[in-house]
């Protein structure tokens, strides 16, 4: 009996230290999968692709980047919420899309098994219209809408994004109708916008101020105050329209990955927004840097869901 006793702990020393050792190899043996869940020239996927060398370099790893757009991002999570929890699959996320979809569709995953570990930016959401456009403020956006219903169309990157529900409270803030075109992504949005293909669509700052914009006009965002990146541009509610709206962006992981690996991506995420190299570039990309915490950013969650469900129960973004 003593022999036995003896083996078991050997063998239960042996199972600790090689799983110690596993994690303690973490990130090293495999590249680790980095999701989009928006097609490629969007906010995310830039932001997505400045990070991705300075958190090899914090992580010694190599990073590969694979974008899964569609159902407004519910792909992507998907995918995330069956990965193994190993540390070699993350995804960022975006609200209010993370968030608003679990108030107007039953989804093919469940949030719990996502777990938030670093939010990013914070990016208000802006309204772009094309260059020539006849379209100079927010007024002449609401008025040319109220003048022929159904006439002033308005592009976002999909349904129940930021963009989508940045309208839809404009609209119902002043009784006018728009009509809504998903695209998959800010890109389709853009070229959407440049080609008159739509009246004006929905873009971050970071989508408008960190790219060319020639042939566009942005004529007002949703921001609480005028954002460093464009002081010329006045917020909505300068304007005289009571809307505020931003897109957080941030990364995630499956809930149960270890939290050995849970604190070194975190802590490795951090260097890398302190990293003033990183800073420099994050600033020439006009991303509005908002860092946070995966437990800090989670407590701020429900409220938000609250927000997204009471503007649901008033005014239902999908019929």
């Amino acid at each position: 009996m003593k022999h036995c006793k003896i083996k078991f702990a050997f063998a239960a020393a042996v199972f600790a230290a090689s799983a110690s050792y596993a994690h303690a190899e973490w990130p090293n043996d495999r590249p680790i999968q980095m999701i989009v869940a928006f097609a490629p020239g969007g906010s995310t996927d830039v932001m997505a692709r400045a990070i991705e060398p300075f958190l090899e370099k914090e992580l010694g790893a190599d990073i590969v980047i694979e974008n899964r757009p569609g159902a407004s991002g519910e792909i992507a999570y998907t995918a995330l919420s069956k990965a193994k929890p190993d540390g070699y699959t993350f995804s960022y996320i975006n609200t209010p899309g993370y968030l608003s979809m679990q108030v107007q569709r039953k989804l093919g995953y469940d949030p719990k098994t996502i777990k938030p570990i670093v939010r990013i930016v914070d990016d208000p959401t802006a309204i772009v219209v094309p260059a020539a456009s006849e379209i100079k403020t927010l007024k002449d956006f609401v008025d040319a809408a109220k003048a022929k219903p159904g006439a002033v169309s308005y592009g976002s990157s999909g349904v129940g994004t930021d963009d989508h529900l940045a309208i839809i409270l404009l609209g119902a803030a002043t009784g006018t109708t728009f009509t809504h075109i998903p695209f998959s992504g800010a890109g389709e949005t853009r070229t959407a916008i440049l080609g008159s293909q739509v009246s004006g669509g929905g873009l971050n700052i970071s989508e408008f101020a960190g790219n060319d914009t020639s042939g566009l006009r942005m004529i007002a965002h949703f921001g609480t105050d005028r954002s460093p990146q464009l002081p010329d541009v006045p917020t909505a509610k300068e304007q005289g329209f009571d809307v505020e709206m931003t897109s957080e962006r941030g990364i995630a992981a499956p809930r149960e990955l270890p939290d050995e690996i849970t604190q070194k991506f975190g802590e490795a995420m951090k260097k890398v927004l302190d990293n003033r190299e990183f800073q420099k570039q994050a600033n020439q990309l006009a991303l509005p840097l908002a860092y946070l915490s995966g437990p800090d950013w989670e407590k701020q969650m429900p409220d938000r869901l609250a927000r997204f469900q009471k503007i649901w129960n008033e005014t239902p973004w999908v019929k």
